[in-house]
């Protein structure tokens, strides 16, 4: 790995997508970090054949080997994470809520990427409840993640438009082509120290917040 690059380490629990547009993004020479690891709840999870084929290092931490212990189950995690020497932390589909403690000891070096512009739409089905409640745009969001779900300071936003024929999935699929522009995006403005915590937002030194990728719907 090349020195002088912000590590990342990406935790998934299935397909990998987003993995999969950090790894493309952190191929390129001038892009400012790269993966330290991949490390997945789930053995079986396809993102792990993804950062293989990468040769990209990979810890699996099941969480069903620390059967009512979320306490080894993260500290597993943590010490396999500060292992690999990971610098910043990207949530990409990793399907389990880490507790008040993880979080906190991550603080400011931990993010995640969400299908809404938040703070619209936290949790889950965000596509048919934003069909559901009219909003004429929707997108996606990566944050810096605080204990609550879906909260913290918010890096990058892109919009997406929703169009009368859509239905969930065809919504879903052009926010999650947006996701994956967004993310190493963001990672960048963090890497290159572009992005910075103040309380509750963050500050862009230079640079827009927002990713263009929005299309004029018809009218």
């Amino acid at each position: 790995m090349t020195s002088g690059k912000l590590k990342l380490g990406v935790l998934i629990s299935g397909r990998g997508s987003n993995l999969q547009a950090l790894i493309d993004a952190c191929a390129a020479p001038d892009f400012p970090a790269e993966i330290a690891l991949v490390l997945s709840n789930k053995a079986d999870a396809f993102g792990l054949e993804r950062a293989a084929q990468a040769g990209l290092p990979t810890a699996v931490v099941s969480h069903r080997d620390h059967p009512g212990d979320k306490p080894g189950f993260e500290a597993a995690m943590d010490a396999a994470l500060r292992g690999a020497g990971v610098e910043l932390v990207c949530l990409a589909g990793f399907m389990r809520i880490l507790s008040e403690g993880f979080v906190e000891s991550w603080r400011d070096k931990l993010i995640n990427i969400h299908p809404s512009l938040l703070p619209s739409f936290k949790g889950l089905d965000t596509h048919a409840r934003a069909l559901a409640t009219g909003v004429r745009f929707h997108g996606c969001t990566v944050h810096f993640v605080r204990p609550e779900m879906d909260d913290g300071p918010i890096v990058a936003q892109a919009a997406v438009p929703v169009l009368p024929s859509d239905d969930a999935h065809a919504l879903g699929d052009r926010v999650l082509e947006s996701e994956h522009a967004l993310y190493p995006h963001a990672v960048r403005l963090i890497a290159e120290g572009r992005a910075r915590v103040d309380g509750d937002v963050v500050r862009i030194e230079s640079g827009a917040t927002v990713l263009e990728s929005v299309i004029n719907p018809p009218f």
